[in-house]
């Protein structure tokens, strides 16, 4: 390690050069992507072994979600040690293997970090239980005595994000908080010695060598003072706008201050990216300022419905709101919690972000390609799910006794249907598991899949994994592609989207029928769908499909 001078003082010296502003990043979901053990579940090592994938698809890195030690009460997102891997996944030796083949590779690694709770197996929880109440390890949570003469209501009206309520009692009648799962108590931030751990933890992975941290749960680390009521409120849920007690308070900001200082003593521009879901994206900037967290998630772009106005709206409120902190917009389309956008998209009516419905497919993947291609046109940096690249849907027809999200069976709260966007992906056009691994997955792949994998699409240049192959080649080579703070919008007829960046033309029709506008100068790069014909200085586009032009 070396020691990192002060930030500059003007935010364009301190990000101008971050190998993050444009990156494209691939999320692993380490137990569906491969499998090398034949056990069913994915592995370190089977990611290992499709690095060369990822390295030719033309990502810049590689985001893992949790492999830690765990429980797997909440998919790994609870966490008992966070300086070991959980035996499912291997071990310490094969994540310093996959790191370095990555590097080798051109790939850099980002792991998740869950700062938010741990499991009720950690060592700190379990010591906090056999101390009992007033003790010192209880401190590092939150436990409080219940209400009413004899204790037995819950501290205050706060609900789960999982459904139910957010406190469970333990024998000696005391209360702790967990605003997830019961087995993933909440951390006490105001406690120094929760601050110093996470501190420790940084330093073990930044060792090891990872690139950064994508930060779960990132707006829940502290709660308002006294934990007060809602006093009748609406419930936030995890997609939720409104400003909650719970979540994005201010204090969370002093933690990723002292993070910040943490990733400059490293070299190779190590970054943390926030999971913060805010009321406004202007909230959302604040965890992006210059001493703070490298890139932020745009969740109010991946909730959008397929329409030109609230796109346009979207795009430029968040690169406005960027714009201020230095920060480059971070766009994403799916990821492990919500429902693929090629079956979000798959419906004429906006049904959310978690639907059961798998709806029409055609439509579903005919938008999913121009939401793709309009999203890498964007300024900035951009989040690519698994599978997404092979326009996977999502398995909307599991069978309820294999589902394992918790909030499934908490029974409100999220709607629980997860698992659909987690079924493991596909490799090959038949085997016991489509490729995935030498036995057979731990949730059911459908028929289909085969059709869909990597095996089947590679080389066809219709298909969706060679128009993202093709999209991030562009994406790198063109000049006025990748990072940058604004679009210059070009008239359009209604639900048409023509931006420019330099010689770079955008033009998105997200109607579904045929549409003539101007053609743009120059020739046509990319097209999610049918090429347009141009005759007479005009151009056809086609129904959902963007096409990317160059002068």
């Amino acid at each position: 390690m070396t020691q990192h001078t002060a930030l500059p003082e003007t935010v364009g010296e301190a990000r101008a050069t971050g190998w993050w502003r444009d990156a494209v990043i691939y999320q692993v979901y380490p137990r569906s992507f491969a499998d090398a053990d034949g056990d069913g579940m994915g592995d370190l090592e089977g990611i290992r072994s499709r690095l060369p994938y990822l390295a030719e698809l033309g990502v810049d890195a590689v985001w893992l979600s949790p492999f830690y030690a765990s429980p797997q009460a909440d998919a790994g997102y609870d966490v008992a040690d966070y300086r070991a891997i959980d035996p499912m996944f291997g071990t310490l030796l094969d994540a310093d293997a996959l790191i370095r083949d990555a590097h080798e590779l051109g790939l850099r690694i980002i792991v998740d970090l869950v700062p938010n709770h741990s499991s009720d197996q950690h060592e700190w929880f379990q010591r906090a239980l056999r101390e009992g109440p007033g003790s010192p390890a209880r401190a590092r949570y939150h436990f409080r005595p219940g209400k009413g003469a004899d204790g037995s209501q819950p501290p205050n009206d706060w609900e789960s994000i999982f459904g139910g309520p957010a406190w469970t009692r333990v024998e000696d009648g005391e209360w702790y908080l967990h605003l997830f799962a019961p087995e993933q108590p909440d951390f006490n931030w105001e406690h120094p010695a929760v601050a110093d751990e996470f501190r420790s933890i940084l330093r073990f992975w930044l060792d090891m060598g990872v690139d950064g941290f994508r930060v779960d749960v990132a707006h829940g680390l502290v709660k308002a003072e006294g934990l007060p009521d809602l006093g009748g409120a609406d419930q936030l849920k995890l997609l939720g706008s409104d400003a909650m007690p719970f979540f994005d308070q201010d204090g969370v900001h002093d933690v990723y201050r002292s993070w910040r200082k943490i990733l400059e003593e490293y070299d190779g521009d190590r970054i943390a990216v926030a999971e913060a879901w805010t009321p406004t994206v202007e909230r959302t900037a604040n965890y992006v300022r210059p001493d703070e967290l490298h890139q932020a998630f745009n969740f109010q772009y991946l909730g959008t419905h397929w329409d030109a106005a609230e796109l346009r709206s979207v795009i430029d409120n968040s690169l406005e709101a960027m714009r201020p902190v230095g920060a480059p917009a971070t766009w994403v389309l799916s990821n492990h919690d919500v429902t693929r956008h090629a079956t979000r998209f798959a419906h004429d009516q906006h049904l959310g972000t978690q639907i059961r419905d798998a709806g029409d497919r055609a439509l579903g993947l005919r938008r999913a390609r121009a939401a793709t291609l309009l999203m890498l046109a964007l300024p900035g940096s951009a989040y690519v799910y698994q599978g997404e690249e092979l326009g996977l849907p999502d398995v909307t027809d599991l069978p309820d006794e294999v589902r394992q999200d918790p909030a499934y069976f908490r029974g409100a709260g999220q709607d629980g249907f997860r698992d659909g966007c987690r079924v493991p992906i596909p490799w090959t056009t038949g085997g016991t598991s489509y490729g995935f691994g030498p036995g057979g997955s731990w949730l059911p792949q459908p028929e289909v899949w085969g059709s869909l994998s990597v095996e089947a699409q590679t080389g066809d240049p219709d298909s969706t994994l060679e128009l993202y192959r093709r999209a991030l080649a562009t994406r790198r080579e063109h000049p006025d592609l990748g990072a940058g703070e604004s679009v210059a919008w070009v008239d359009a007829p209604e639900g048409v989207l023509v931006l420019r960046r330099g010689a770079f033309v955008c033009t998105a029709n997200v109607t579904g029928e045929p549409v003539r506008i101007p053609a743009p100068a120059g020739r046509v790069l990319l097209a999610s769908g049918e090429t347009p014909a141009v005759s007479g200085g005009e151009a056809v586009l086609a129904p959902d499909t963007t096409v990317w032009w160059s002068e």
